[in-house]
């Protein structure tokens, strides 16, 4: 076999590994040669084309180039190459939209025939579609009531919120945490009869029995200690419009006996007052509960989860739908965009990968907040991995927890993290660290540091020596020292009653070492005063009846 013969072996090689479609057309326009990619492009065989001119292809491109020629084509005439976005026709019948490049071919000096080059743009075609079907999405107002997916799990959703707007019966919004459920309870007021009326919330967990009842029933005046005038409950406030109770799971068992009267009767009486007050008000509630668990467990009312579960809309996590995490990532971004002026115009393909993959165990609140985070650090273009943090980035998709959001904060500020040595201000210095899987909480360590007091900043005030006093107290109570720190294992619940049980014995500590004033124990604490108030109402505290308890000595 001689060096040409060897050759053309090989170029034939070479044209049968290239993955475009090619094919070689002679100057008068007839195919000579095709590639195994043209034939699964075009679903012709080779022997189906050798031979046949190239307008068997259909090509737009070819019939307007092919106007006014005095040969076969302008091709051959303007020597030239030419590039062209067309459309050919398969042997099917299918339309096949292409990008083909075409150049001619010389042989000592004259010309042999052209090369053609074809190369499939379906799914480019189809990614311009969605993109422009996300673009009209944005631009009216961001989908469902302001609700962002395509995906089938929120489609039902849409589906069930918009059959729930339409009736008066009560709704129970159910999925983790994070997930939006505000958003379904607001959608299903906007989108129902009672709109023109007031849309009222109220968080359940955030209050203790006491303050719960006055909130939602409202109070007379003199009541109790501190009621110096009559005030209107929530389910007043509400008339005629909708009542959200958030977080229902935690609503005290004699909150709820008070509940279920008020739905079956539709009358209220204020805390102190033997008086029936009519209302008009549909009940929209939210958990992240199970409430059958907690039936069987007797920490809910059978009777109540019967009455407020008469329209449940479940919200899937954000881990179940991960094909609308660009559509959420996209549309944050652009709210965001809107709202800091910034010129970003997107993610890398890598940042989008990292936000697909990732466990999100915050939900969309977590998707939310990471989009937040990545514009805090980039000032143009593109956000990519280096934007996003450390635990979506650069993690995998069950490294999620707050020690990447710790690491993180060097990169905002090394020198605002130095002016709050030893932990984080209004948490008591505590350092929460997760170990395990974003979905398993088998392995969970907390770590608690106690902050050393830099007395050179306080100039040696009384302050400074009551912290110092406070922390040094906290030793023998928390069973550390100042600066070191203790990890508790444990499952996830066990911690959070841990760190329950932590942040009133700190606030404790600080009182007594306070002398009972409420401001100096914030200054000792690092939070506001009102924090310091709402921490005494949350845990119940008596400091008289705490202190007194414990045998402490005011200082």
């Amino acid at each position: 076999m001689n060096s040409t013969s060897k050759c053309s072996d090989m170029v034939a090689e070479v044209v049968a590994t290239i993955s475009e479609g090619l094919m070689l057309v002679s100057p008068q326009g007839r195919i000579e040669m095709v590639n195994p990619a043209l034939e699964r492009l075009t679903g012709y065989s080779a022997a189906e084309l050798i031979g046949q001119p190239c307008t068997i292809l259909g090509c737009e491109a070819c019939h307007e180039a092919r106007k006014g020629a005095i040969g076969w084509c302008r091709l051959f005439e303007r020597d030239t190459d030419s590039h062209k976005r067309c459309e050919i026709v398969r042997k099917d019948g299918v339309r096949v939209p292409v990008s083909k490049n075409a150049r001619v071919v010389r042989k000592d000096g004259t010309i042999a025939g052209a090369v053609e080059t074809f190369t499939d743009l379906s799914e480019v075609v189809e990614r311009d579609r969605r993109i422009e079907a996300l673009s009209r999405m944005l631009d009216s107002g961001a989908g469902f009531a302001g609700m962002v997916g395509s995906s089938q799990a929120m489609q039902r959703v849409f589906r069930i919120v918009e059959r729930a707007a339409e009736s008066d019966a009560p709704v129970l919004i159910l999925g983790p945490s994070g997930s939006g459920k505000e958003l379904v309870a607001r959608a299903v007021h906007d989108l129902g009869p009672r709109q023109r009326g007031p849309f009222v919330p109220l968080n359940c967990s955030a209050l203790n029995d006491a303050l719960l009842e006055s909130e939602l029933f409202g109070h007379a005046k003199g009541s109790f200690s501190g009621a110096i005038r009559d005030r209107q409950g929530r389910f007043e406030a509400a008339h005629g419009g909708d009542l959200f109770l958030d977080e229902i799971g935690d609503l005290p068992p004699s909150i709820q006996v008070k509940l279920l009267r008020v739905l079956e009767t539709k009358h209220i009486e204020r805390v102190g007052e033997n008086q029936s007050r009519e209302v008009d008000v549909r009940i929209i509630c939210a958990t992240h509960r199970d409430l059958w668990s907690m039936v069987r467990m007797g920490a809910f009312r059978e009777d109540l989860l019967y009455r407020i579960n008469v329209i449940p809309v479940v919200l899937p996590a954000l881990q179940e739908r991960k094909e609308d995490i660009p559509l959420l990532a996209t549309h944050f971004a652009a709210g965001i965009r809107q709202r800091t002026g910034k010129d970003i115009e997107g993610f890398t393909p890598e940042a989008m990968r990292s936000l697909t993959v990732y466990s999100w165990p915050g939900n969309v609140r977590e998707l939310r907040s990471a989009v937040e985070y990545a514009f805090v650090l980039a000032d143009s273009g593109r956000l990519g991995i280096a934007h996003l943090p450390q635990h979506i980035g650069y993690g995998t998709s069950t490294d999620c927890g707050p020690q990447g959001m710790v690491a993180d904060a060097a990169v905002i500020d090394g020198a605002e993290r130095g002016k709050q040595k030893g932990g984080s201000r209004g948490h008591g210095g505590r350092i929460i660290e997760y170990g395990g899987g974003a979905q398993d909480h088998s392995n969970v360590a907390l770590t608690y540091q106690v902050p050393a007091v830099d007395e050179s900043r306080e100039g040696g005030s009384p302050a400074s020596s009551k912290a110092q006093k406070f922390f040094s107290a906290g030793e023998e109570h928390i069973g550390v020292r100042t600066g070191e720190t203790k990890t508790v294992g444990g499952d996830y619940g066990a911690l959070q009653r841990h760190d329950a049980e932590v942040e009133r014995d700190e606030l404790v500590q600080a009182l007594r070492v306070a002398g009972g004033n409420m401001t100096q124990a914030a200054r000792i604490l690092g939070v506001h005063r009102g924090t310091v108030r709402n921490r005494m109402l949350k845990h119940g505290i008596d400091l008289k009846k705490e202190i007194a308890a414990r045998g402490w000595q005011l200082e």
